[in-house]
């Protein structure tokens, strides 16, 4: 795909990312529920499962990015990385007991095989001044199906069952992957010789850097399942806690693509840093919170953090990449950053469990000052790396 395709392209890419996260977002809100009450598992085992999908997460995408360069091939691992999460929620479906659900986990998180090569071609085919928007606009979209599928869920579980949710989660998952495949046209410009060499060394010192960096982040940014299970702990319904949730999802949303065009103006790296201040200012928010309007404002500070950060974290590691192997690079970096959040919600759930849920707080509120006071070190550029 060519900067002369791309307007077509990333609004196809846009409407993959709403459906799949509409699919997966009609259970976030039940999930921690599910699995620690309808299964029985302890808030440990929680922490270690959504532990365990993010570092397959991570090495997914290593995996894809790397075989998508070194075959010059990316449509195939997108489509595929929009179809298995719809499989992942019909073994959460028929699941029975709390080990069954690494099945699902597995499915359901190599599915972000598909973001490496899917953002290689965005930022391949995108101008480096209008690269966090276009990351932007697919935060957006995903963000919106996200809602949608939370505010949907809050209605349908009075009506539906926790399995009859997970059933229904994997419809909008199929249409998106038709959408990759009758509507994403993939440039052939035949594969590369076979010959890749990745190595972390021979990355540029600001590659380096914002990668260690973000590890150090990472490790106190723990999952989301936390902050929904605190809120009900509090006493909230299950509605009322999807509903709290809403508001982190709608103000991620809202803010994504404002905050993409801000990066492109101002730079990434102070978005970025803005993010590391607004994701401690959220767990100081959830730790003196003692009603309603309290935690709603938690969630919406969590969103801001969000959408100040996902997408420029994703732009900034493409514009710190060689082009020839940026999907590699982001997969690198993906896989290393996930394979930290596999200790960081291990860390979470012990500190939660074995300490208090205010420890766990504090710790992340920790994490992210230490990120945001050695970001000055990171020396940005108005161009790519060549």
């Amino acid at each position: 795909m060519d900067k002369k395709s791309l307007g077509n392209g990333i609004w196809f890419f846009a409407a993959a990312s709403f459906l799949n996260d509409l699919g997966h977002f009609l259970f976030t809100a039940i999930w921690p529920v599910f699995v620690t009450t309808t299964l029985g598992a302890s808030v440990t085992f929680l922490g270690f499962l959504d532990g365990f999908g993010t570092a397959l997460e991570s090495i997914s995408q290593a995996v894809s990015g790397f075989l998508s360069d070194r075959i010059r091939k990316r449509k195939v691992f997108i489509w595929v990385g929009y179809l298995i999460p719809s499989i992942a929620a019909l073994i959460y479906s028929g699941a029975r007991a709390p080990w069954q659900l690494f099945a699902g986990k597995f499915f359901d998180r190599s599915g972000k095989m598909r973001d490496a090569p899917r953002d290689a071609v965005v930022a391949d085919a995108t101008e480096h001044g209008k690269r966090a928007t276009a990351f932007g606009i697919l935060r957006a979209s995903d963000r919106a199906g996200a809602f949608l599928g939370l505010a949907m869920s809050a209605i349908l579980v009075s009506y539906l069952t926790y399995r009859q949710l997970f059933l229904l989660a994997a419809i909008p998952g199929f249409v998106g992957t038709a959408i990759i495949l009758f509507f994403i046209k993939e440039s052939h410009d035949g594969g590369a010789d076979g010959k890749i060499k990745i190595s972390f060394k021979d990355a540029g010192r600001n590659f380096k850097i914002f990668t260690v960096l973000s590890l150090i982040f990472t490790l106190g940014a723990f999952s989301d399942s936390f902050y929904i299970l605190y809120a009900e702990k509090q006493g909230f319904s299950l509605g009322s806690t999807s509903l709290l949730y809403l508001v982190y999802v709608f103000v991620s949303s809202a803010t994504a693509v404002p905050f993409g065009r801000l990066a492109d103006k101002v730079g990434r790296k102070s978005v970025i840093g803005l993010a590391y201040a607004l994701l401690a200012m959220t767990n100081i928010l959830f730790i003196i919170s003692g009603s309603v309007e309290s935690l709603v404002l938690a969630f919406a500070a969590y969103g801001l953090h969000y959408g100040a950060y996902k997408g420029n974290v994703k732009t900034f590691a493409a514009d710190l990449s060689p082009k020839s192997l940026r999907a590699s690079y982001l997969g690198g970096f993906e896989m290393l950053v996930g394979l930290v959040s596999f200790p960081a919600s291990i860390i979470a759930g012990a500190l939660w469990q074995g300490i208090n849920p205010h420890t766990a707080f504090y710790f992340t509120v920790l994490m992210s000052l230490i990120a945001l006071a050695l970001i000055p070190m990171i020396v940005e550029s108005k161009k790519d790396v060549e």
